[in-house]
C-alpha cells in the first residue's frame, strides 16, 4: 500500500512531461487529422483491438476470443508489432518460431491457433502487403494493439478500457497511464469495459456509460475476465489450483490485480515472484524460482504463470519437465447477454464489407512496393 501512495506521488510530480508528452500526441493526431499524415485503406476487412492507455485492458484475450469465434467462416490472420522481441522488420510464424523471435504475445496466439498465420512488423502498413502476399487467402486480418497506428485505417475499431481504470478519468504518460487522447475513442466503433466485475449492476453499467460518453453510433459493450483450468507447461496435463495447499505465483504482466484477486479467493495460501511487463526470463531467474518454491512448506504445492509468460520460459522446455508448473488460461466472457449482438456487429462488418475506391487501391500498390523495396 506504502509503495503503490509514494508511485502515485511521484507520478504527480511528473505531471509537467505529461503535458509534453499529450501536446506532442495531440499534434501528431491533429496532423492525420488534417491528413498532413495519410492513412491507409485496404481491400479487405481490418479489425483493430487496441486501447488508449499501456497495457492491463485484456488485448490478447479479446484476440483470441475473436479468432477463436471467426476462424470457422472466414481464412483469418493476425498481425502484431512483437514487442521486446529480438528481430526487426516483418516475420511470419512457422514451426521453429520461439518468443524471441516474433514476441510473447504472437507467440501465444501460434501455439493457441497454429493453423491462424501470425505475423508480425513494427510498420503495419508495410506488413500487411507482405502477410497477404505469404497468405493470399486471406480474408480478414485482426490487428493486435494498433489503434495508435494511424498509417492503416482499419475498417472496424475496437477499444478496451479498464472498469478500474476507465480512460475517462486517466491522464497522460508518466502521470496517468494514457498514451493517447480521451478523445481519439472517438474513431471507435466499438468500445468494450473489461475486467468488469461478474455481479455488475444495470445502475454501475449505466453510470459508466455516462462517464465513457459514446457517441451515438458507438456500440458499448461490458465483460469480465475468466480463469479456466491449469494445465502443465510441458506436459499439457491438466491441474488444479489447490485450496489448501501453498502455490506460487510466477508472472510478468502489466496488471496481475485480477488474477492475484482471482487466487486470494482459491487458494489457502499464494505467494508471488513478480517480474516486469515481457520480462524475458534467465537461467538466473529460473534458479531463483526452483528455490522460492522449494522454501514452500506444504506438502501440496505448485507454480503457476500466466500464458503469456509460458511462452516465455519454454526455452527452458527440459529444466521444466519434473516441475509442477501450470500455465492458467483466461478469457473474455460478455455481461448482459451481449455476446451474439458484438458478434452480429463483427461478422456483418466482413460480410458486408466494400472494398476501397480505385485511388485506395493505387495507395495500396505504393505501399506494397513500397515494403519490396524495404526488404532488398
Amino acid at each position: 500500500m506504502f509503495s503503490e501512495l509514494f508511485l502515485k506521488s511521484f507520478r504527480i510530480l511528473l505531471f509537467p512531461f505529461a503535458l509534453l508528452y499529450g501536446l506532442g500526441v495531440f499534434v501528431r493526431n491533429l496532423l492525420f487529422d488534417l491528413r498532413v499524415f495519410r492513412s491507409t485503406s485496404f481491400a479487405l476487412p481490418i479489425i483493430c483491438v487496441g486501447n488508449l492507455s499501456v497495457g492491463g485492458t485484456g488485448k490478447s484475450p479479446m484476440v483470441e476470443f475473436l479468432v477463436s469465434k471467426l476462424k470457422q467462416e472466414f481464412r483469418v490472420a493476425i498481425l502484431s508489432r512483437g514487442y521486446k522481441r529480438r528481430t526487426r522488420g516483418y516475420s511470419l510464424a512457422r514451426e521453429s518460431s520461439t518468443a524471441l523471435d516474433i514476441g510473447d504475445e504472437p507467440m501465444q496466439f501460434h501455439l493457441k491457433f497454429p493453423d491462424i498465420p501470425v505475423a508480425v512488423g513494427e510498420r503495419r502498413i508495410e506488413a500487411i502487403p507482405q502477410l497477404l502476399h505469404d497468405r493470399p487467402e486471406t480474408e480478414v486480418v485482426i490487428l493486435d494493439d494498433g489503434f495508435q497506428h494511424r498509417e492503416i485505417r482499419a475498417g472496424l475499431n475496437i477499444l478496451l478500457t479498464e472498469y478500474g481504470n476507465l480512460y475517462a478519468h486517466d491522464f497522460f504518460l508518466p502521470t496517468g497511464d494514457l498514451r493517447d487522447q480521451k478523445n481519439s475513442s472517438r474513431r471507435a466503433d466499438i468500445i468494450v469495459v473489461t475486467k468488469c466485475t461478474e455481479s455488475l449492476s444495470f445502475q454501475e453499467r449505466e453510470k459508466l456509460l455516462m462517464d465513457l460518453r459514446a457517441l451515438p453510433q458507438q456500440q458499448v459493450f461490458f465483460t469480465g475476465l475468466a480463469y479456466g483450468q491449469p494445465y502443465h507447461i510441458i506436459t499439457r496435463q491438466p491441474g488444479v489450483v489447490p485450496e489448501d495447499g501453498e502455490l506460487l505465483l510466477v508472472a510478468g504482466i502489466a496488471n496481475p490485480k485480477m488474477l492475484k484477486r482471482y487466487l486470494e479467493q482459491r487458494t489457502g495460501e499464494y505467494h508471488m515472484i513478480q517480474f516486469p511487463d515481457h520480462h524475458i526470463y534467465t537461467v538466473e531467474d529460473l534458479n531463483a524460482i526452483r528455490r522460492r518454491f522449494g522454501n514452500l512448506e506444504k506438502s501440496a504445492r505448485v507454480l503457476l504463470t500466466t500464458e503469456k509468460d509460458a511462452v516465455r520460459l519454454l526455452k527452458f522446455r527440459n529444466e521444466l519437465q519434473e516441475l509442477p508448473l501450470y500455465v492458467l488460461p483466461v478469457r473474455h466472457y460478455f455481461l448482459f447477454n451481449q455476446e451474439q449482438q458484438f458478434l452480429e456487429i463483427v461478422r456483418n462488418f466482413i460480410t458486408q464489407f466494400k472494398k476501397p475506391e480505385p485511388n485506395g487501391k493505387k495507395e495500396l500498390e505504393k505501399t506494397a512496393a513500397t515494403a519490396e523495396t524495404g526488404n532488398r
